[in-house]
């Protein structure tokens, strides 16, 4: 136990009983290095509870913000925390096969604000890659939009092509943007708790602590020393755990391709597929992703979540282990597309 009484007062942005946990945290996802003073630091308690604090950093406490969101398909967390945001307006940017879940510059409406993506994307696994994250950053930069990227399955990337922000926005002295990480379900996160990080430029991050320091009780430094330790001495487990997910996609991919269903995209990252809804099973129409998910759900057991017109099944169990209970699941829906 520290005898020195800064170790046992609140943390708030700081990190004094983990020194330099955000700088560290970030470098392990990050493939470039930073120039001192072009980005700031921030712990953070995981991404779930930052997310409504976002839209607050740029202002919309007290004046009109509009938010564009990767949520259709998506996690919907930025888009509710808007909703609950009286002066915050939302509207989310189409992602779909023909666009490859990744919305392009045109697609922000004139007078956004911000705009909350999610790459890795959840549902589909989609990454960022270099060449079209240079386009949203200089589009962002020249409308003075702020950016924000919830990178929270990055580390779970299957290839070199997947970036995050950060590697990119540095090169945009303009852009005011941030991203967050954290480690959650099996990477790094064997201490119990959701512990992550921010890194963005300085006027981004500089707004978002004022917000944040009047809302969190403080950082929680011995869950951040596991995931230091996780992440700084036994990277040889996580990226076990990145195979094992891939290996598992692989393995339903294959069960459900061979039962008729359709990829709505190859995965690039994360421990989930997105799936195109069928037009018929169980020898009826489908009516919807909703209505086929329930389907599944009665009259096999197989859960997933609808994303319409898509449903999501996720590799968070051993598919090997179940993957008889899996085709003989799909060979009684008989799924089939018009």
């Amino acid at each position: 136990m520290s005898e020195d009484e800064a170790m046992h007062t609140y943390q708030y942005n700081a990190s004094p009983g983990v020194p330099n946990f955000a700088q560290r945290f970030i470098q392990v996802h990050v493939k470039q290095g930073f120039q001192e003073g072009n980005v700031d630091y921030l712990t953070m308690p995981g991404i779930k509870p930052m997310l409504g604090l976002v839209p607050l950093a740029c202002g919309c406490a007290n004046q009109p913000l509009t938010v564009a969101t990767t949520t259709d398909p998506g996690y919907p967390i930025p888009a509710d925390w808007c909703g609950y945001h009286p002066y915050a307006t939302n509207y989310a940017l189409s992602l779909n096969p023909g666009n490859e879940f990744r919305f392009m510059p045109n697609q922000i409406s004139n007078g956004t604000g911000l705009v909350m993506m999610n790459y890795p994307h959840n549902p589909s696994g989609q990454v960022a890659t270099e060449g079209w994250l240079r386009q949203i950053c200089q589009y962002c930069s020249d409308h003075d939009v702020r950016l924000f990227n919830d990178a929270a399955y990055i580390i779970l990337s299957h290839g070199p092509e997947s970036l995050c922000l950060a590697d990119v926005a540095p090169d945009y002295p303009d852009l005011s943007w941030t991203e967050a990480f954290t480690a959650a379900k099996l990477i790094g996160n064997g201490t119990g708790w959701h512990v992550g990080a921010m890194v963005g430029s300085p006027d981004f991050v500089g707004d978002f602590k004022e917000v944040k320091g009047k809302t969190d009780t403080g950082f929680v430094a011995p869950m951040a020393a596991g995931v230091v330790a996780a992440f700084e001495g036994d990277m040889e487990s996580i990226d076990l755990v990145r195979e094992m997910y891939r290996s598992r996609l692989g393995l339903l991919a294959k069960i459900l391709t061979g039962r008729g269903m359709r990829l709505a995209l190859e995965p690039a990252a994360g421990f989930f597929t997105l799936w195109l809804a069928p037009d018929h099973a169980f020898g009826q129409k489908v009516e919807s992703a909703e209505h086929f998910n329930f389907m599944m759900i009665e009259e096999t057991g197989m859960v997933g979540v609808h994303f319409p017109p898509y449903v999501r099944y996720a590799v968070c169990a051993d598919v090997a282990a179940m993957s008889d209970e899996i085709d003989a699941a799909f060979d009684k829906a008989q799924v089939s597309y018009d």
